[in-house]
């Protein structure tokens, strides 16, 4: 049944606040003192559930009769999923309206991806009659959900379990009576056993469809991989088996790609998370992933994030255009350049993260050198080994405070053990983000050396190289300024800029060490 849940916004805050005065009748009278119709009736009643009774997961679990009553429903304001039916059922045929507790099997709580079902029904709920036709509601699931770690209930209303569609509803709820499906041809109990078992926040979400179409995947060579469509750009997640690692997740306009590579041979668990507009991810999917083989050449940095590579995200937080559009980036020789525009008062954060040293959370920027020309930035990126790593992205809004948030990395691999690049000059607060350092970009200096120095600085009036001695460097007619400084005796070395002639305070931009003799 189509329904314009506009329509209900008046008729829903008026039945979520119907108190009860005394006793089942009187509720349903005051409760359809708005209603005009069976859809209206109907309406009420489920809202005024979802909104009051809480799942008695005590009573659920002993079978506790008193549960199912109306009347000790009423006083407790508590009930199991026969309570939550068997109240609805009641309410409704006050109403005049006809309705029926249907039982049967559901992927609800304590459910693990394709396992079997057998012996007694472990949930119910109901089917009304409107308008000519049978239609399906939970009021439980409606109601709110259990916390799988805390088995505690939490009162969190749920649209989707409202005369859901009969092809969706069968997803998770499977009837002892095959017509209360409502769906030709019926499904056998070993079809909703191996069918896919999309959560009702996957299509809450505005989810279209995942590939693949079954719950339990082998991976191919050491991976799996899960594709995802949605009607609008949507946030993902995952885990894998709890923990965030071992995956390439990329944004896609209307989806998500992701590549999985599990660490061991086994059975594991895979959860895919989705944000809609509130700012809390849910779980849309699950999967059981069987690996019977580790590609050990493909381990990924544990620090890679979730997404990597750019995509409507990185463009929304004012990064655009990208030299490199893919997620991973290969180098041969250790060394790459990335860069992107971005947008007015944006500023760009980068550091690079590898499994083993010597990348330590002093060096994750040093490896990393930024060079901002008018509305694009560009990363200059060394490696300090052969290797996989992660390369993070973060922007802020200059103007606001708090701190750099992240937004995608790259996956920089390099299978050359030769590579060996030192750290680029440690800048200071002073190095402006449209300066621009040609020579030398090492930031260790050999000893007892004469060494060029070649930057373009904006907006200085001098600049010097420091070291034993004190260097000038000279502004050529190309807007570089230029000279070399000996390395004799020293252990570090300094570029200094005298921001004002009018001043005589000097201030540090760049910082060198020299190697020892």
């Amino acid at each position: 049944m189509p329904l314009d849940l506009r329509q209900f916004e008046k008729l829903d805050t008026y039945a979520s606040q119907v108190t009860v005065n005394s006793g089942l009748d009187e509720l349903v009278s005051d409760l359809l003192q708005e209603a005009h119709s069976d859809l209206e009736r109907v309406r009420v009643i489920w809202i005024w559930i979802c909104h009051h009774i809480e799942y008695d997961i005590e009573a659920a679990q002993e079978k506790d009769r008193q549960a199912f009553k109306p009347t000790d429903i009423l006083r407790t304001r508590k009930t199991n999923c026969d309570g939550y039916a068997g109240l609805f059922e009641k309410m409704c045929r006050i109403a005049g309206v006809q309705c029926v507790t249907v039982p049967g099997y559901s992927k609800g709580f304590g459910y693990q991806t394709g396992q079997s079902f057998s012996g007694d029904f472990d949930h119910a709920w109901n089917a009304v009659y409107l308008e000519g036709r049978w239609h399906l509601v939970d009021s439980t699931w409606g109601s709110g959900l259990v916390d799988s770690t805390t088995s505690k209930f939490t009162f969190l209303y749920n649209e989707f379990y409202f005369l859901t569609h009969p092809a969706l509803f069968i997803e998770d709820h499977f009837p002892d009576n095959k017509n209360w499906q409502l769906l030709k041809p019926p499904q056998s109990l070993k079809q909703f056993e191996n069918n896919m078992y999309h959560k009702s926040e996957f299509y809450n979400k505005g989810m279209l469809s995942a590939h693949p179409e079954t719950s339990v995947i082998k991976t191919v060579n050491g991976k799996a991989t899960i594709t995802i469509e949605s009607c609008a750009p949507t946030l993902f997640m995952f885990m894998l088996n709890g923990k965030q690692e071992h995956g390439l997740l990329s944004l896609r306009k209307n989806g998500m790609k992701l590549d999985i590579y599990p660490p061991t041979v086994g059975t594991h668990k895979l959860q895919i998370f989705a944000k809609g507009s509130s700012d809390v991810y849910s779980s849309v999917l699950e999967y059981t992933l069987k690996c019977n083989y580790v590609d050990i050449s493909v381990r990924l940095p544990a620090e890679l994030h979730q997404p990597v590579g750019p995509s409507w995200f990185s463009e929304q937080m004012g990064i655009v255009k990208p030299s490199h559009p893919d997620p991973i980036i290969h180098t041969g020789d250790g060394r790459c350049s990335v860069s992107f525009g971005v947008e007015e008062g944006i500023s760009v954060l980068a550091s690079l993260h590898g499994d083993e040293g010597p990348v330590t959370e002093e060096t994750q920027q040093r490896y990393i050198f930024q060079v901002q020309r008018q509305k694009r930035a560009e990363l200059k990126v060394q490696l300090p080994r052969a290797g996989k790593f992660a390369l993070k992205i973060f922007v802020k809004k200059r103007l606001e405070p708090g701190n750099y948030v992240f937004v995608f990395n790259y996956l920089l691999c390099c299978t050359n053990t030769k590579v060996n690049w030192p750290m680029f000059p440690e800048s200071f607060g002073n190095w402006g983000q449209d300066n621009e350092l040609l020579e030398p970009l090492s930031g260790v200096l050999p000893a007892n050396r004469n060494v060029p120095f070649k930057l373009k600085l904006h907006g200085v009036a001098k600049a010097l190289v420091k070291g034993q001695d004190t260097w000038p460097l000279t502004l050529t007619r190309e807007g570089y300024w230029e000279g070399s400084c000996s390395t004799a005796g020293c252990r570090e070395i300094y570029v200094m800029v005298l921001e004002n002639a009018n001043h005589n305070f000097y201030s540090y931009i760049l910082k060198y060490k020299v190697n020892a003799q």
